[in-house]
């Protein structure tokens, strides 16, 4: 093969999940020693993209895939990953894949390790090998050193440091001889700056000696600076190949998340903004949620505002009302219209007035195997006594089942929840009126304060509407303040008094719903603050 010719070479590719488009005519090329940046939104495609390339089974569980994927000179539909590492494609995922109890050796020569023969092998074949610790160190050491880094190949991984996982996990993939694409999927995320720098350094070693690189990141300082050709995704199509030569951040946050807002001119005008009190407040909070971790999170929101939060998959904006309600260990302080309300503790967030819609509607929001009635009444019963009647003075009180029910019209009638009645199981619902259920659960416990996380996620377009259409209603109607995460930014502008960004686990910043649509870009991308970054570019 000619050393001009690609090394990779996507033409056409497209995928359908359940009836959903994902991907639609992905076409570029990666060259030898060429490093391509893939950046985009979430759910722009990028993970879909890679898992096709890197041969991953649920692309063949789920209809396989359009279009042709040419690796090295010959069209390639790999039936796993092990067939994608056999023609010589590395990945490194964003979520760790090694073993804990191993040693750095040991994680980056799995089931590649080197074997010293001895006369047992000659009777009893080559089961009775035994590992050549000295050579697999030395081999060890030799991928290590193309990172730039000094890690002891005898280290467990579980007493490293974050940085040393990562750069174990690259070195896994250096020590196969036949690499010549490596993908890595937000390498630097868990870096520090220093180490960051260490391992782009390192990238352009490899580049300049053939190795072709896809390199994923919402950190887009590093793809303008490391990156030969930036490749932008967006709603599953690609909307832009260019040169990252004399590209701005400003530029590549614009074709990430520049897109016509669908009900755009409902966004509030800035006169009717709540501007009064505030009704929520929060100083240093910090989330201990697997993957969502907060490190240090202060804002406050006025009395009936909707205020939302934004930002990459990742970063964090999931685990601030998480912490806030009591589903993971949190610190920090929370202020309820001046009194403090204790963290760490569900019950005391519920009867404070804190009601929580979960990102998680099957597995935190809903009682699956119960009925509609059920969901949408249990908590109201044991917060505020709903649906419950007092028999001899209070001395006993009893479920009314008919209040129950009539506690469910109400809710089902109000958000138009299709449904056969009252008794329905939860489960068979659709996502969409699933997601209605657990609003009115909410609702039910009338709250001041209402948390809604993903409000959106899985639901089709127009049961979407329904659902912002709803938290507005009852946001306009009973003052009811909202604070309301969300990884859809057209949403968040549709709806949002004001939008904060988070970013690595702390709020890179807050803007209007009205802000240019770049200057969002920018905070989810790590830059600074959008008018910080502008006079940069500009100087």
């Amino acid at each position: 093969m000619e050393p001009t010719q690609p090394i990779l070479s996507l033409r056409g590719v497209g995928k359908e999940y359940n009836g959903t488009r994902v991907l639609e005519g992905i076409s570029f090329d990666v060259k030898p020693g060429e490093i391509v940046g893939l950046v985009g939104e979430n759910g722009a495609g990028k993970t879909t993209l890679m898992r096709i390339l890197f041969g991953m089974t649920v692309i063949a569980d789920t209809g396989g895939y359009e279009g042709s994927v040419v690796f090295n000179g010959a069209e390639c539909r790999f039936k796993s990953p092990f067939d994608a590492l056999d023609a010589g494609i590395g990945m490194v995922h964003q979520e760790f894949s090694l073993l804990p109890g191993f040693t750095t050796t040991e994680n980056i020569l799995l089931n590649r390790e080197s074997l010293r023969t001895n006369g047992l092998v000659d009777l009893f074949g080559d089961r009775m090998s035994v590992l050549d610790r000295t050579l697999m160190d030395h081999r060890a050491k030799k991928a290590i050193e193309k990172l730039g880094v000094e890690i002891d190949p005898n280290t467990l991984v579980k007493e490293m440091p974050v940085g040393h996982k990562q750069f174990t996990e690259i070195a896994r993939e250096l020590d196969r001889e036949n690499v010549k694409l490596l993908v890595l999927d937000e390498p630097t995320a868990v870096l520090t700056e220093s180490e960051a720098e260490t391992l782009l350094k390192a990238l352009k070693t490899l580049a300049s000696e053939g190795i072709a690189i896809i390199f994923i990141s919402h950190r887009l300082r590093e793809v303008i600076d490391i990156c030969d050709k930036v490749v932008v995704l967006r709603d599953g199509h690609l909307v832009k190949e260019t040169q990252a030569a004399g590209l701005t951040l400003r530029e590549v946050a614009s074709l990430m998340v520049g897109r016509s807002i669908e009900g755009a001119a409902a966004i509030r005008p800035p006169a009717e903004r709540p501007t009064g009190s505030p009704a929520l407040e929060i100083e240093g909070l910090w989330v201990d949620m697997p993957g969502e971790t907060v490190r240090d999170v202060s804002f406050s929101v006025a009395e009936g505002e909707i205020f939302g939060i934004g930002g990459l998959a990742g970063q964090g904006k999931l685990g601030i009302p998480n912490g806030l309600m009591g589903l993971y260990m949190a610190g920090g302080a929370l202020r309820l219209r001046g009194k403090d309300v204790p963290l760490n503790a569900p019950r005391k967030a519920l009867e404070a007035g804190m009601a929580f819609v979960s990102e998680d509607r099957r597995g935190v929001g809903l009682l699956l195997d119960e009925g509609i009635d059920w969901n949408i009444a249990f908590t109201a019963m044991q917060v505020r006594g709903a649906a419950i009647k007092p028999l001899l003075g209070g001395l006993f009180k009893w479920r009314s089942d008919a209040a129950m029910k009539a506690l469910a019209e109400e809710y089902i009638a109000a958000l138009d929840i299709k449904c056969t009645g009252t008794r329905q199981r939860a489960g068979n619902l659709s996502g969409g009126n699933q997601q209605k259920v657990c609003l009115a659960k909410a609702f039910a416990l009338k709250p001041s304060i209402l948390f809604v996380s993903e409000p959106t996620r899985g639901i089709d377009v127009g049961a979407k509407r329904l659902v912002l259409d709803t938290i507005r209603k009852y946001n306009r109607e009973y003052g009811t303040t909202v604070v309301m995460v969300s990884s859809e930014l057209e949403e968040l502008r549709s709806i949002c008094d004001r939008i904060a960004i988070v970013d690595e686990g702390k709020i890179a910043g807050t803007l209007p719903p009205e802000a240019p649509i770049e200057d969002f870009g920018l905070l989810m991308a790590g830059s600074p603050e959008p008018e910080a970054a502008a006079a940069a570019e500009r100087a």
